[in-house]
C-alpha cells in the first residue's frame, strides 16, 4: 500500500488476542503451492473462524503484546496486504515479523492498546506518534517512525523504495 509521508491512517480495529505466531497468520498447511490471496482467506481462522469475512479493506488489526512471534515468514504480511490490513498495532511485534512488515510497506505501530474495542474506528499519526480512538475520547503516543521507515512505508516497502530511488546510499 502506497501511502503519504506525513498521512494519517484511519480505520476500524479488528482485535486478535496476543501471542499471536505467524503460523496463526498463515498457517503452513495452506503454503504450498497456494498462492497469496488463497492464504489470506484463511488468515487467523485457526484463532477466529469469522475473522476474514469480518475484515474489510482499510481496516487495523489491533492485537496483544508479541505479534508476529516465531518465524520469518515474509507470507504473514503479503497475506495481510491481499486483505487490505492498513496497519497492525500492538504492545510488541516479533522482531522478523516487525522488519518484514516494514520492508514490505506494512505499517506497524508498537501502542498501548488498553479501551480500543472491537470495531472502533482509529486513526494513527506515524509522523506525531498518535492513535486515536474517538468512541473513547481515547489517545495513546508512541515514538514515532523514523522519517527513514516512513520514506519505506511511503513507496510501499524496500524494493519499490530503492527502485524509485537507485543511487540511494546510507549516510
Amino acid at each position: 500500500m502506497r501511502r503519504d509521508m506525513n498521512s494519517i491512517i484511519k480505520g476500524r480495529a479488528r482485535l486478535l488476542p496476543a501471542e499471536i505466531n505467524t503460523d496463526l497468520h498463515c498457517s503452513a498447511k495452506y503454503l504450498p503451492g497456494k498462492d497469496t490471496a488463497y492464504i489470506a482467506q484463511h488468515a487467523f481462522e485457526q484463532l477466529d473462524p469469522g475473522f476474514v469475512g469480518r475484515f474489510k479493506t482499510g481496516d487495523v488489526i489491533v492485537a496483544g503484546r508479541n505479534f508476529g512471534i516465531n518465524s520469518s515468514r515474509e507470507q504473514a504480511v503479503h497475506a495481510m496486504h491481499v486483505l487490505g490490513v492498513s496497519a497492525v498495532v500492538a504492545p510488541s511485534f516479533g522482531r522478523q515479523f516487525f522488519r518484514n512488515a516494514i520492508n514490505n510497506g506494512l505499517a506497524v505501530v508498537e501502542c498501548d492498546i488498553a479501551g480500543v474495542a472491537e470495531g472502533d474506528e482509529i486513526e494513527i499519526d506515524l509522523s506525531a506518534g498518535t492513535m486515536a480512538v474517538a468512541a473513547h475520547a481515547a489517545a495513546r503516543s508512541f515514538p514515532p517512525l523514523p522519517a527513514e521507515i516512513q520514506s519505506l512505508l511511503a513507496a510501499g516497502g524496500l524494493i519499490p523504495f530503492l527502485q524509485a530511488h537507485p543511487d540511494w546510499k546510507i549516510a
